[in-house]
């Protein structure tokens, strides 16, 4: 199995993603979504977690091999963040989605080292704004970012256009794909359920308004 399908029914086995066509979810965002997704809970799961690290810092010697640090995007890939930098021995940040509002006013916690190159970790792509800000901030701080890596993405084509645009490659660990097709093998949701699905990717931000 490979680590996209593995990775994918861990994340359904810990209800870390829940499918609910029937009973559609809220985003932040405001968007209506048959798929809810929180990365969160894999941190208390430890077989799962080390899974991911592990996954994380053999794609990040792959694809980055000159990468001198890790930054997580908070609040939801700090701690694997944490993790992937400890096992790699690399120094560790994580960005901020604004400014503390006291003291320094940090955007980016940690040690700031200009020139330093940075790998950034996420926990979830959807539609790629707060992930790319983060990326910005690190950039504006002097900091070169080589590419993020995610534990799941939904496969937006607004998302990818983004990446591509700012010159960020981004590799993820599962993503929306191998997560249907595993739902669908492991009996998680019905095949007369994939029309729901379909419907929800063409245009998930007016779904159902």
């Amino acid at each position: 199995m490979t680590v996209q399908k593995q990775l994918a029914g861990f994340l359904l086995q810990i209800k870390a993603i829940k499918l609910d066509p029937a009973n559609p979810f809220t985003w932040a965002s405001g968007w209506r979504s048959p798929i809810y997704c929180d990365n969160r809970k894999t941190l208390s799961w430890p077989d799962i977690r080390s899974f991911i690290r592990d996954a994380f810092v053999s794609l990040i010697h792959q694809h980055y091999p000159g990468a001198e640090g890790i930054a997580g995007v908070a609040t939801g890939a700090i701690g694997i963040g944490a993790l992937v930098a400890d096992r790699m021995g690399l120094p560790f940040v994580y960005v901020r989605s604004k400014p503390k509002g006291h003291g320094l006013e940090n955007l980016i916690e940690g040690e700031v080292v200009q020139g330093r190159k940075t790998v950034v970790v996420e926990d979830l792509i959807s539609t790629g704004k707060s992930s790319l800000n983060a990326v910005k901030a690190l950039r504006d701080a002097g900091m070169p970012v080589l590419g993020m890596g995610a534990i799941f993405t939904y496969n937006f084509p607004l998302a990818e256009e983004k990446f591509r645009k700012s010159g960020c490659p981004l590799f993820t660990l599962t993503d929306y794909f191998h997560l249907i097709d595993v739902a669908v093998a492991t009996g998680y949701v019905r095949e007369e359920q994939l029309e729901t699905l379909r419907q929800w990717r063409k245009d998930p931000e007016n779904w159902r308004k």
